[in-house]
């Protein structure tokens, strides 16, 4: 038996025509659940285009990948599901058929558990063009039911078939409630005006009232943003300090930033003992004077690679004692002065100082960065989780695994997730369906470092930036189009040296123009009122009335905590 569970759901309203299991609507359910269940939910959009979701037909529709065997399987409950042979090869599972359409973009789920232990279990379309293609995984544990959730965007039109696969192969694999749903293009464009909608913009009522209280129909109204609400930022390197054309274009566009390499471990003490942070020190007074938010990157870097050679020199005391000097030097330096660190650099994919201190190695840098500076986030910030499903290290449930390890250390109430962005050839059904999965962990959501490699990257950068913005669990992005005097070769840039927009800059301005409120000029109803639909922001209004020669002016703050329709009363 399925049940609902409205509990763990975010879905948008909106009429959806049944035809079969296939569901055509302009809705997307952005849920995704964490929680291991005894019972799996109703499949999404009824299923989809998947023949017998749910098997209340028994095997109809369902076949084994590869060699081996599946069968019916009945809970306690009456719960109808299908089941793997326990002793199998990797890619032996439950299987499925189905066409996809070129273009189209497919949102995956299905709900998960294994017969004994816990497991990573993923799922993939073996395509006739494209070989086999990774659109999700879930941790599947016994006793209880995970939901997996993905996403793909078709690149031919073509047979496929979906599967199921885990490494270990002494465990059978149960599946329920499966669910393929496609979207146009356009259907895919109308999810995020409608997310846009909801959860970056708020109608706020302005009513003019004169000195008695008395409400003034017919007063003109003014409203002009001075800020967006939202952080929208570019990394900075310390060539800006030097070029007032670089700081005209930057300060014009941007409200947060993160440097690039001049707050790192490496870059502030690359001899030990011999400390310098004159460039970092400019860069954050830069900042400031234009109102400019900074993230912290980073404290340490769990690459070895990155971790200086007079660092892995060290015994392990002296090991211990260097990080804790870093922490205490670069926090207590800039504590209060930037709104996040990068504690533990790359933490879900390397484990350097957890292999020279202990396993816990970076829960305790967490807690100690909590406490060093302890109203900034604290991000765990890894590459990978958006761009490459197939990197199996930082799949959403490997970084959620990461992040559950360090929170159980103790109290963190201020962790993040940082998801760097390096795109090559972006899937946006699989971004949005990574980031439906993150969002269950319920922190805050940064894209910390987004650039695309040189292959349509306009295009692919306007995708992803669209994407990100309109998703309710994202906060913050910062594009990583630094800006090179010698020119543009090997990353994205915004400008060329002259500060000439290339195309890639020609999008960033083009989204920050869209997503934000341009001047209001109207006038008060018959109540006094005028009410506008608003980006969340700063905003200036300024009130005039025919009978007074004089005007009024207030600030007015729109953002997420305000509700819905407030008034703000002005006195003309």
């Amino acid at each position: 038996m399925k049940v609902s569970l409205l509990k763990f759901f975010l879905v948008f309203s909106s009429a959806a025509i049944f035809t079969g299991n296939l569901v055509t609507s302009t809705s997307y359910d952005y849920s995704a659940s964490i929680e291991c269940l005894a019972e799996p939910p109703r499949p999404q959009y009824g299923g989809g285009i998947v023949r017998n979701p749910e098997f209340n037909d028994g095997l109809k529709g369902w076949s084994v990948f590869g060699y081996g065997q599946i069968a019916e399987r009945t809970s306690d409950t009456g719960n109808r599901f299908l089941a793997t042979e326990r002793t199998r090869s990797s890619h032996q599972s439950v299987s499925q058929k189905v066409y996809l359409q070129r273009g189209m973009l497919y949102t995956f789920s299905a709900w998960l558990q294994v017969d004994q232990g816990n497991t990573t279990v993923t799922a993939i379309f073996k395509t006739a063009k494209d070989g086999f293609v990774h659109v999700g995984a879930v941790e599947a544990r016994s006793g209880c039911w995970s939901m997996l959730k993905g996403g793909l965007t078709a690149k031919s039109s073509d047979p496929a078939e979906f599967y199921f696969e885990s490494k270990n192969t002494r465990v059978e694999i149960w599946v329920d409630s499966v669910s393929l749903q496609p979207f146009t293009e356009d259907q895919w464009r109308a999810h995020q005006e409608e997310s846009i909608n909801k959860v970056r913009k708020k109608t706020v009522a302005i009513q003019a009232v004169d000195a008695n209280g008395h409400a003034l129909p017919g007063a003109s109204v003014s409203i002009q943003q001075t800020r967006s609400g939202f952080p929208l930022g570019c990394a900075l390197k310390s060539t800006i300090l030097q070029s007032s054309a670089y700081q005209s274009w930057f300060t014009a566009r941007f409200n947060v930033t993160t440097f690039t390499n001049e707050m790192k471990w490496y870059s502030n003490e690359k001899v030990e003992g011999n400390e310098t942070y004159a460039v970092a020190d400019a860069m954050l007074a830069f900042a400031k004077q234009h109102g400019i938010a900074v993230r912290g990157h980073n404290v340490v870097w769990d690459d070895r690679q990155y971790v200086q050679n007079w660092v892995q020199s060290l015994p392990t005391q002296k090991l211990r004692e260097a990080v804790n000097r870093r922490f205490n030097s670069v926090m207590t330096r800039y504590r209060g002065q930037v709104i996040a660190w990068d504690v533990v650099n790359e933490n879900v994919h390397f484990s350097y100082f957890e292999s020279r201190l202990g396993e816990n190695a970076s829960s305790i840098f967490y807690q100690q960065a909590h406490q060093l500076d302890p109203n900034a986030l604290m991000f765990l910030n890894d590459f990978n989780t958006l761009e490459a499903p197939e990197d199996e290290k930082v799949t959403p449930v490997k970084y959620l695994q990461k992040l559950q390890q360090i929170q159980s250390f103790g109290n963190f109430p201020r962790m993040a997730i940082g998801l760097e962005g390096h795109f090559t050839t972006p899937d946006i059904s699989y971004m949005r369906s990574a980031l439906d999965n993150l969002a269950g962990a319920n922190v805050p959501i940064w894209l910390t470092e987004v650039d695309v490699a040189h292959s349509n990257e306009s295009k692919h950068l306007e995708d992803i930036l669209r994407e990100a913005y309109s998703h309710p669990a994202v906060q913050g992005i910062v594009i990583f189009g630094v800006w090179n005097p010698k020119g543009c070769f090997s990353r994205m840039c915004l400008t060329d040296v002259n500060f000439k927009n290339l195309p890639t800059g020609d999008v960033v301005d083009k989204l920050i123009a869209e997503w934000r409120t341009h001047n209001v000029a109207a006038t008060t109803d018959a109540d006094g009122l005028l009410r506008a639909e608003l980006f969340h922001g700063e905003y200036k209004i300024t009130i005039n009335h025919p009978s007074s020669n004089s005007s009024s002016v207030r600030s007015l703050t729109v953002d997420s905590a305000s509700r819905n329709n407030n008034v703000l009363t002005v006195m003309v």
